[in-house]
């Protein structure tokens, strides 16, 4: 973001004091590095790295108020001269909760054009000037103050203004000539004949400014940041208005920029005021954020007077109630990004500054302690995989809603796990699954030629509750491709889901997962680690020294029927016999003849018994009879 020092000294006259390396050594460490610093318009210009967090900067007014914090100087007086409010010349309904507060005045224009100084200011900005003042003076309080404005030719308006969401199918032609088609998601102005603007983000052509404008209607909003975002980027129309609501603009200014608005067309063209009025109320400020002691010293790595810290504070515009533990904070309402005590410590340990960390090493007392078993139960799990040969994969925690939705639980809401200002709508998600990262990748691989993906990943995925979101640390694996074919020994087959079931078995998981189709011969699963066996846990039985006594085997010829499960059959055996002595069972002969009951099979099943001890005839009979018990309770038996 570029910004003006002449202007940035208007709203914070210290800066006047300082040379240009000063000013941009003292902007990078309150977190603002200067990319660079060129001259426009007889101005030294900065290009100022502005965070997607800090939405409040964006503006020579929010980056007055860092410097002004950190130096511990007076801002400039913001006091605009208050428009008397009346009883609305226009009707503004507020169909929506995405716009709480709509302030907006009506004007008549008199003669005059914009300033020469708030050209060059604009054009320095690389902002260019439309010598309209009504769009200048809105361009400029934008750049100045950071809150968007608009005026609309009040004369173009029909009827009541309405703030509302599109129908389906809704056209409007927007200031960049372009007609777009609306979905129910996005958030109108629009007056009795249709849309008139796309709030937050662009004007309508058919109510624009002009050289033959004679009266103006002035917007000053707020408009929900997630709204904007989805809209803006839906539309791919990002603007200057919609980068600003988008991160969080301050919705105590839309009176403020009103009032700076009217002043500034009363002073630049004679306008008049024909009437001032507001539609709802800001929201309800932010709930109190309790900051204790130990939290601060925690995070500083040693003790922080707390007066210090509570000054700090002040300075950023909180509210701030200090006792012996700790603090208790109200966040600016600027400032959306300072919503838990983490946040008010990184602020105070950044306006004091960060050289004062202290840079020590933790103390090492008594022995190293033992790794803790969930670390060795994922670096074991990790091991085994990459010996199957699978690669584990790294995959961002944020998601896409549509591909959220196509993979989350049916009680994980994604409106809970929601991020409040998410890169893109592609990251504005928390992730419920891992198969969707997983599955994009493994598809970029074999789109690329490769014949054959295996990859994991070991990650948290989020489940939405009444509290926020809560962390589990989950594995998703995906498998697709060819399986041999690299000689005639090994002929060529596509991956099958029951690959994936036996890695599962391999992993230690008791029960077959769901697999799931993710495309063309590609599949995956996703297991909960808390489920799989812990590091001591081993997946290979201990070793048991053989027995010197010797072993005896029983066979049973069963009769089953042609479609009998043969996994089934022998888990149902294998239950009924001690698991102490027994070795073994197995099938070692399938017999299908048509001598055989019509619908049946021969199974001869084995049975192999060894003990400490010698074994008796009595006890293995018994267990013969009630391993043909069990297998007669599925239907089967004894072949005469």
């Amino acid at each position: 973001m570029w910004i003006e020092r002449k202007a940035l000294a208007q709203e914070f006259p210290a800066v006047s004091g300082l040379e240009a390396r000063q000013l941009c050594e003292l902007l990078a460490s309150l977190g603002f590095p200067v990319d660079g610093v060129t001259t426009r318009e007889g101005s030294e210009v900065l290009d100022v790295d502005i965070t997607a967090n800090r939405g409040d900067a964006m503006s020579h007014r929010g980056m007055a108020r860092e410097l002004a914090a950190k130096l511990s100087q007076p801002l400039a007086n913001l006091t605009p001269t208050a428009a008397t409010e009346g009883q609305p010349v226009i009707e503004v309904h507020l169909d929506s909760p995405a716009c709480p507060i709509y302030s907006t005045a009506l004007l008549v224009l008199g003669t005059g054009e914009t300033p020469r100084e708030v050209q060059s200011f604009l054009t320095a900005l690389e902002a260019a000037p439309k010598r309209l003042p009504a769009v200048d003076a809105s361009n400029e309080l934008l750049h100045r103050y950071g809150h968007p404005t608009h005026a609309f030719d009040a004369d173009r308006i029909h009827g009541a203004v309405t703030i509302r969401w599109a129908r389906e199918g809704e056209l409007l032609v927007t200031l960049d000539g372009v007609k777009r088609t609306m979905t129910s998601r996005d958030l109108l102005i629009a007056d009795e004949s249709g849309p008139i603007a796309l709030a937050g983000v662009m004007g309508g052509d058919g109510t624009k400014v002009t050289e033959a404008t004679r009266r103006v209607l002035l917007e000053s909003a707020w408009f929900d940041p997630k709204t904007v975002r989805a809209t803006a980027r839906r539309h791919n129309l990002h603007t200057d208005a919609s980068h600003r609501f988008g991160r969080g603009a301050d919705p105590a200014m839309a009176r403020v920029a009103r009032d700076l608005l009217v002043e500034r067309l009363n002073a630049w063209c004679g306008a008049e005021l024909s009437g001032a009025w507001t539609a709802g109320a800001p929201p309800a400020k932010g709930a109190t954020v309790r900051l204790a002691v130990s939290l601060l010293e925690r995070v500083a790595g040693d003790g922080l007077p707390l007066p210090e810290a509570a000054e700090a504070l002040r300075r950023l515009g909180c509210l701030v109630e200090a006792d012996g533990e700790g603090i208790d904070v109200i966040p600016p309402t600027w400032r959306h990004d300072l919503a838990c005590p983490e946040d008010l410590a990184e602020e105070v340990l950044r306006l004091r500054g960060y050289e004062h960390i202290p840079s020590k090493l933790p103390p090492l007392e008594g022995p190293p302690e033992p790794l803790s078993p969930g670390y060795l139960q994922r670096q074991r799990l990790a091991r085994r995989l990459a010996h199957l040969g699978f690669h584990q994969t790294v995959t961002y925690g944020f998601i896409s809603p549509e591909a959220d939705a196509a993979f989350a639980s049916p009680g994980n809401q994604s409106e809970g796990r929601g991020l409040a200002n998410p890169l893109g709508q592609e990251f504005s998600i928390m992730r419920g699954s891992l198969l969707p990262s997983l599955q994009t990748v493994a598809e970029q691989n074999l789109r690329r030629g490769s014949r054959e993906v295996r990859l994991f990943e070991l990650a948290p995925t989020f489940v939405s509750g009444p509290r926020g979101p809560s962390e589990h640390l989950s594995l998703g694996l995906v498998w697709g491709g060819v399986l041999g074919g690299e000689d005639y020994l090994s002929p060529a087959r596509s991956v099958l889901e029951a690959d994936l079931s036996g890695i599962a078995r391999d992993l230690g998981w008791e029960r077959l997962p769901e697999i799931r189709s993710l495309g063309e011969n590609l599949f995956g699963f996703e297991l909960p680690v808390s489920e799989l066996p812990l590091a001591e846990d081993r997946i290979i039985p201990a070793f048991r020294p053989f027995s010197r006594f010797p072993a005896v085997e029983r066979d049973l010829s069963l009769l089953v029927d042609l479609d009998q499960p043969y996994r089934v059959l022998a888990e149902t055996m294998r239950s009924s016999l001690p698991s102490d002595v027994l070795q073994e069972l197995r099938c070692v002969d399938v017999f299908r003849h048509k001598s055989l009951p019509e619908g049946r099979q021969a199974w001869l099943m084995r049975m192999r018994f060894q003990a400490d001890r010698t074994l008796v005839g009595e006890e293995i009979d018994g267990w013969v009879a009630a391993a043909l018990v069990a297998a007669e309770s599925l239907g089967a038996s004894l072949r005469a």
